[in-house]
């Protein structure tokens, strides 16, 4: 747990890690899983040092998030169910 996660992200860590220890999963492993899912939080809320939402707009997710919104707005119309 790295001092720069905030105290919501060591809470975080430690509910994903001991919900992948229920499942099944090895200490290791739910370390692993836990620690890759609040970095990945973390970088898409703009936490981490320079992460900046320009830059990642620009990078080859800007393509998915249009086709992502013409799919919702398909469903709200009812063309696809």
């Amino acid at each position: 747990m790295p001092s720069s996660w905030s105290n919501k992200r060591e809470r975080q860590y430690e509910k994903i890690k001991s919900s992948a220890r229920r499942r099944g999963r090895s200490t290791r492993t739910a370390k692993r899983i836990a620690a890759a899912t609040v970095n990945k939080t973390r970088r898409r809320k703009g936490e981490t040092r320079g992460s900046s939402k320009s830059r990642r707009r620009s990078s080859r997710s800007s393509g998915r998030s249009s086709t992502r919104r013409k799919r919702a707005a398909a469903g709200r119309k009812g063309g696809r169910r």
